[in-house]
């Protein structure tokens, strides 16, 4: 199949149809499956995942790399190569399928990626970004290494590390104090530039919390916004793991699943306690149960998809896009801006694992720089319009200012 993709129009005629899905199961030991074309289970995947779920990456994780696995069994069952003899010109056109390919179905496609104008930020478009042909490519060269370590895949890792003129790999010696540097690992991963965090302005987010139609809503939006918990984090908290009287809201931390205690403002524990007194009589109430619930009956857990929509229809009012994990952002730049607080009991709040990361949140904020920019040319005119100072021989430039009003005496 190599040899009938080479030229330049290999790409032309390929349709890679949208077949297979990745399923939700009930399962605890096999919380995500991905299926072919028949709806049968892929075994190799199915093994892979089962080795993440060994090395403690979450369900969510798990979910991620089954899509990312999807997408490239879908090209090879287009291409009609099987997964086991997949050499380095199939991982090579598949990453450039992805550069000029649109989105399939379940991809997040919409018609552009314009800039909104309430928030600056520009939508997903049509093809698939640069972060994503990142994620992609790191997934699927550590699946092909599982399998190589296992003997069940190809002999070669069709996905390459780069390489150094000295043939060895990157970042092979480097020092375990030295500073982590973010070269690209992988062969075909494409450059990924740093993303500026984007904070919610103080008038755009009262303008949004005012929108919000529940007391459940503005709980934890308030919550979220004054604790910096993702929003997985504060969606998973139980009801015995909130502290009022001490204002605190234990999370599990995705990373480290390891359980942290967060403060949160008084205000995010007034909207809570409206909420809860809203739901007596509605759910029992259980110290090991779920705190955040669906509105209508039949009552469930609130799901992050379902939070997700809420966040959205109230993003829609205002004509905004912004993202829940914008709420986490916003939380940062207000703790990183105070200067009573450190920027190390912010990284302990954010819960980075390097400095650096929270170092990002001292960054200008692209609004208040363009305000800053703005003032600056406001200025100058001023200083343009202004009458040239008159100049008399004999006389003391401060002596005429005293005379003019233009100093102080």
């Amino acid at each position: 199949m190599a040899e009938a993709r080479e030229g330049s129009g290999e790409f032309a005629g390929l349709v890679v149809p949208p077949v297979g899905a990745v399923v939700e199961t009930t399962d605890p030991w096999e919380p995500y499956r991905m299926l072919d074309a028949s709806g049968a289970a892929v075994g190799p995947v199915a093994e892979y995942l089962k080795d993440l779920q060994a090395i403690g990456r979450p369900a969510t994780t798990q979910r991620l790399y089954a899509l990312a696995l999807l997408r490239w069994f879908r090209f090879l069952w287009a291409v009609e190569v099987p997964w086991g003899q997949a050499t380095r010109v199939e991982a090579r056109d598949f990453c450039r399928w992805l550069q000029v390919a649109e989105k399939q179905k379940g991809d997040g496609a919409v018609p552009q990626g314009r800039v909104n104008p309430v928030t600056g930020k520009s939508g997903p478009g049509r093809q698939y970004a640069p972060r994503t042909r990142a994620h992609s490519e790191t997934v699927l060269r550590g699946f092909y290494a599982f399998h190589l370590e296992m003997g069940t895949g190809p002999l070669v890792n069709p996905f390459p590390l780069v390489r150094g003129r000295d043939g060895e790999r990157v970042g092979a010696h480097r020092a375990p104090t030295a500073p982590v540097r973010f070269d690209r690992s992988g062969l075909y991963r494409p450059k990924i530039s740093q993303r500026v965090p984007r904070r919610i302005p103080d008038d755009r987010f009262d303008e949004l919390f005012s929108r919000l139609p529940s007391h459940r809503d503005r709980a934890l939006v308030a919550l979220w916004v004054s604790t910096g918990a993702r929003a997985s984090e504060l969606l998973g908290v139980r009801c015995g793991e909130v502290d009022v009287g001490r204002q605190l809201a234990t999370v599990v931390r995705k990373g480290s699943r390891a359980l942290q205690s967060l403060p949160a403002s008084p205000d995010a524990l007034v909207w809570l306690r409206l909420y809860q007194v809203q739901m007596e009589g509605l759910i029992e109430p259980d110290a090991d149960g779920p705190l955040w619930w669906t509105l209508r009956r039949p009552f469930r857990p609130l799901s992050y998809p379902a939070a997700y929509r809420m966040f959205q229809r109230v993003n829609a009012m205002i004509g905004a896009n912004w993202s829940l994990h914008d709420l986490r952002h916003t939380a940062a730049y207000r703790m990183a801006r105070d200067p009573g607080m450190p920027l190390t009991d912010v990284q302990w709040v954010l819960g980075h694992a390097q400095l650096t990361t929270t170092q990002l949140y001292l960054s200008p904020v692209p609004e208040d720089v363009i305000a800053s920019v703005l003032a600056h040319h406001r200025r100058t005119a001023d200083r343009a319009a202004e009458p040239p100072v008159p100049t008399v021989p004999g006389y003391r430039s401060e002596s005429l200012d005293v005379l003019f009003g233009r100093g102080p005496a």
